[in-house]
Parts: C-alpha cells; structure tokens; sequence
C-alpha cells in the first residue's frame, strides 16, 4: 500500500483552504432534508431542475439528512480505510455537491482540510451523476479529459474513484468515491472501484432500511 507523506509536494496546506473548497462548515444542528429553494430550480437547465426537485423529494420521504451526519461519515471513513484513500465522501447532489459523509485527515497533518460543499461543476463526481456508472481514475493526469480539474490544483489529487448512488426508482441521489494525492497503479484499479461500488450499495441499502440518525 502506497505510504502517504506528511506533506504531499505541490499540495496546498491545511491553513488556506482553496477556493474551490469553502470553510469547513460543521455539523450543523438541523437535521433533516430542506425543501429546495425556488430560486434553484428556476436558475437551472429545465432537466436539472427536475432532477433537484425528484431528488429533494425522495430524500425528504426516505428522512436522509442533507447536512453532515455522523452515519455516513462512519461510512465514509470505512470506504477510505478500505481503499487506503485519504479522503472518503458520501456526496448527495443539491444545489450544490454536499458531503454529508466526509472522512479526511486531522487538521495538523498538513494536508487540505476540505469543507462539507462543492460547486456542482468541480471534482469528477458530475462525470459519475451523468454516467451513472462507477468511474475508476487511478491517475487522473492519464487521460488529458479528466486532468483538467480544479479538484487537482485544490487539493493536488492525483486519484480518484466514484459510484452513484441510485435508487430503485432510478433517481440519482450522488455519489461516493475516495480521492488522494497519490496515484495509483492500473493494476489496483478493479480492487479500489469494487470497494467504492460496494460502499455506494451500502449506502442505499443503509439509507433505504435504517433510520439515519
């Protein structure tokens, strides 16, 4: 397994947070999904916009949180041991990217301290919502599609792999996935998309049989 430096070279540290990333916002008090602003949906394509409003109803009738939540940090945290991944994320789609579920490593270690939103065009997460199928990226500066990345300059990520998290009724709920600042081999990438792929199923499966706390 691939060993992680105190300090990866080329990543920015934890005391300037990128812009891309906002200010960690912490756990919020309410829980609860919110009803979507009027304003989101007018703003939107006319498709995206369904798909917030479909979204935003099966998470109020399913009673999934939309704020950080300690279940699903536990299964992100869990995803990220799995794949020896720094960053762990369950990520539902609103009006922005939301991680609900966040794993990442402590303030002092030198690395990005991510926030708990991201605008819904950065990371590779968009790619995962439109494809609908598990992406496996283990080095993103292998394809020139995907090197591009505002996530790269961020957070110096050099790995990436994501699966959505769909319902049985077909809606997209978002995704999760795990990102890294290292690469990767080729040779790793079915281990480390199976764990993900596994870890999206155990998150629908959690979300649409327990009660999240």
């Amino acid at each position: 397994m691939p060993q992680h430096p105190h300090a990866p070279c080329g990543t920015p540290q934890a005391a300037a947070p990128a812009r891309s990333l906002p200010r960690r916002d912490m756990r919020d008090a309410a829980r609860g999904p919110l009803p979507p602003p009027a304003t989101a949906l007018t703003s939107q394509p006319t498709q995206q916009s369904l798909e917030l409003a479909q979204r935003y109803k099966l998470l109020t009738r399913l009673g999934v949180p939309t704020v950080a939540n300690e279940d699903f940090d536990d299964l992100a945290r869990e995803m990220a041991e799995n794949a020896d991944f720094l960053y762990g994320f369950v990520n539902l789609f609103l009006e922005k990217q939301t991680f609900v579920g966040l794993h990442q490593p402590p303030a002092d270690s030198g690395y990005v301290i991510v926030g708990r939103t991201m605008s819904r065009d950065h990371g590779w997460c968009p790619e995962v919502m439109t494809r609908k199928k598990a992406l496996p990226l283990h080095d993103v500066h292998a394809s020139p599609r995907f090197s591009g990345n505002a996530v790269v300059d961020a957070v110096g990520i050099r790995s990436y792999f994501g699966a959505p998290l769909i319902h049985d009724s077909g809606t997209v709920l978002g995704t999760v996935c795990v990102i890294d600042p290292e690469k990767r081999s080729l040779a790793e990438a079915r281990r480390l998309r199976d764990i993900v792929i596994n870890a999206g199923a155990q998150v629908m499966d959690h979300i649409t049989r327990v009660p999240v706390r």
